[in-house]
């Protein structure tokens, strides 16, 4: 039995909508909920334990070395170096929000791995580097270290990722009256799937030049408050594309939220899950309605969904 040092953290970490339709990789924005809670305190034995993993029925490993909360705690320790991180951690990760879903649920994980343990050492990390350590549990859950996650689940608002050799986050502004609607079919789009389809897909020049204007437009968009540009910018005519036939319903989704009045709408992530824009609280829980009626018709799938404010929290401590 590991003794324990110290008080034990408990961590929240929010879902994530990343590409956000035209920055694929690059742009994620936080929200309010759901989300992952890890609780983490001092151990007297080196390295991370992971001593119970809940709410995922059994799918997620309760091996440090293999779960994204562990690995991102671990590299927190690395970091630290020996003499902030004398001895190790013990973790509880509690899962708030559904797997495979394409709202950054390894993310969450990760982003709360990694804040959890940089709060038990005392904060020997910049939040940099806690993200960096988040993009460490992410590699070893996706396959790849990308930052569009748990870079706006550590930082909270709307991340983009300029460069990640070396990282270089830039926040950006959330534009005030900005609302989202956030709708998950119960269906499941594996994340490395998602990305192996796009392993050899050629992509046309004209959709190259489309994407990039559309990326342009959005961040100008969001510093000049203008929902009705931002709007049109969610346009992605290149991912998407290629994985829109992993979502069911997805067409018939899309035109319903446009439909009901949505400023833009598309995939969150690799799917399923779908997001769209709003410029009214009400508006946006209109269109979700529309969004959840259109993948029961068209796709015989439930769905949960989530309506509110980009949140522009990102992990914190909880009481």
């Amino acid at each position: 039995m590991r003794e324990t040092t110290g008080t034990r953290v408990r961590v929240f970490a929010p879902a994530t909508v990343s590409n956000v339709g035209p920055g694929f990789d690059v742009l994620g924005f936080a929200l309010h909920r759901p989300g992952d809670i890890v609780e983490a305190e001092r151990s007297d034995a080196a390295g991370v334990e992971l001593v119970e993993v809940t709410g995922d029925e059994g799918a997620l490993p309760v091996d440090a070395q293999r779960n994204a909360a562990g690995i991102s705690a671990a590299d927190v320790l690395r970091r630290a170096g020996p003499a902030r991180a004398a001895g190790g951690l013990r973790l509880w990760l509690r899962k708030g929000m559904p797997l495979s879903s394409g709202l950054g649920s390894s993310g969450a994980s990760s982003a709360a791995g990694a804040v959890a343990a940089n709060e038990v050492l005392g904060r020997p990390l910049g939040i940099e580097d806690v993200v960096r350590s988040a993009m460490a549990g992410e590699r070893a859950a996706c396959g790849s270290a990308h930052a569009d996650n748990v870079a706006p689940a550590v930082l909270g608002g709307i991340v983009l990722i300029r460069c990640y050799d070396p990282l270089d986050l830039v926040r950006l502004p959330v534009p005030d009256g900005l609302f989202v609607a956030v709708v998950h079919p119960h269906c499941r789009v594996s994340t490395a799937e998602a990305r192996e389809r796009l392993a050899h897909h050629r992509f046309a020049l004209p959709d190259i030049v489309a994407n990039t204007g559309n990326m342009g437009a959005l961040v100008a968009a969001l510093h000049q408050g203008d929902l009705g540009l931002l709007g049109r910018s969610i346009e992605d005519r290149l991912i998407e594309p290629a994985r829109a036939g992993m979502i069911p319903g997805f067409s018939a989704v899309k035109r319903a939220a446009l439909d009901a009045g949505a400023l833009g709408c598309a995939t969150s992530g690799s799917g399923p899950s779908m997001f769209a824009l709003a410029d009214a609280d009400d508006t946006a829980a209109r269109v979700a309605v529309a969004m959840r009626a259109a993948f029961r018709i068209h796709a015989a799938l439930d769905s949960d969904a989530w309506v509110g404010p980009i949140s522009r929290d990102g992990a914190h401590l909880l009481p």
